[in-house]
């Protein structure tokens, strides 16, 4: 039996500007490739130029008259990071959605930033941190949507106060879960302070559920050979229809959530089937480990500190 077809509509985005990290391949090549054919600007900063063309080409490809460019950023740097916000805050341009989606997921051993920091929570969190404070007033001035892509890993484990950098007894599902609740707390965070403080911008969380993304596929330059055996079995349920989602149905609950004028902020948003693993994209009871607005500030305090990139008080 054939699979059902799982979509949404992306409202008119003409005359938007949208940034989307990650967006070199999987996820988050679709996610950039659905805003550039609702008419939306696309930039798309990346770390590997190469990938990077090559992502443009398969958008072009779908949308001949896409509006899409390339930025360097390598969130793994936060001097790349700060150097992307001056070069888009010198451009001057409001940023109507920003969808912080990139991430890396359980290198087999510890890795660290050119920080120091170890890599999940430097790049997931700390990378995507910094970023939206350098691009503030950019978000201000369009009156920005910020959608951060969790995962259902930030459904388990726990922010390691004391270890955050993982430096006594690195495990790297809980360095992951670790990464992602901070960056859930933080977009949680963002919503609650730009409420208080007038920034005029909303955020909310989105996670794609299970899907055959390259996350768990072969990655050398985190140190992983070859597939895992998570992916492996992902891919064949996926392919079967059973239980988990597709590549394409992964990037509904991210789209739905920074674009659809249902989506409201402080939400959170995932696929709707069993487990929300896979299926159409709705709102989600927010995780247990998310709720917590005293240990949200505090993953604000420290992240402010670890980046030194602070967020005005008003």
């Amino acid at each position: 039996m054939p699979r059902k077809t799982i979509d949404i509509t992306v409202p008119d985005l003409s005359g938007r500007r949208a940034v989307v990290t990650g967006a070199s391949d999987g996820i988050g090549l679709g996610i950039a490739t659905r805003l550039a054919a609702a008419g939306a600007e696309v930039l798309l900063p990346v770390r590997n130029p190469r990938k990077g063309e090559a992502a443009i080409s398969t958008i072009r490809r779908a949308v001949p008259r896409a509006d899409v460019s390339l930025r360097e950023l390598d969130l793994s740097s936060l001097a790349s990071v700060t150097a992307l916000g001056a070069a888009l805050v010198q451009e001057g341009r409001p940023i109507h959605i920003l969808i912080n989606n990139a991430g890396v997921m359980t290198p087999p051993d510890r890795q660290t930033t050119v920080e120091g920091y170890e890599l999940q929570f430097g790049t997931n969190h700390l990378g995507h941190f910094a970023l939206v404070s350098h691009l503030l007033p950019l978000l201000r001035a369009g009156h920005a949507r910020v959608t951060s892509q969790v995962s259902v890993a930030a459904n388990q484990g726990a922010v390691n106060w004391d270890d955050l950098n993982w430096e006594r007894s690195y495990d790297g599902m809980k360095a992951y879960s670790q990464s992602k609740i901070a960056f859930g707390l933080f977009g949680l965070e963002l919503d609650r302070r730009s409420r208080t403080l007038g920034w005029g911008i909303t955020s909310n969380l989105c996670h794609p559920g299970v899907a055959p993304t390259n996350l768990l596929a072969a990655r050398p330059e985190v140190g992983r050979g070859q597939d895992t055996r998570s992916v492996r079995l992902i891919r064949a349920l996926s392919a079967r229809g059973i239980l988990v989602g597709t590549v394409r149905t992964a990037q509904l609950p991210a789209l739905y959530a920074a674009t659809s004028p249902h989506a409201v902020r402080g939400g959170f948003y995932g696929p709707r089937g069993l487990g929300h693993m896979g299926g159409p994209p709705g709102e989600q009871k927010l995780y247990s480990r998310l709720r917590g607005t005293e240990e949200a500030r505090r993953v604000w305090e420290v992240s402010e500190e670890l980046t030194k990139a602070p967020f005005p008080d008003s």
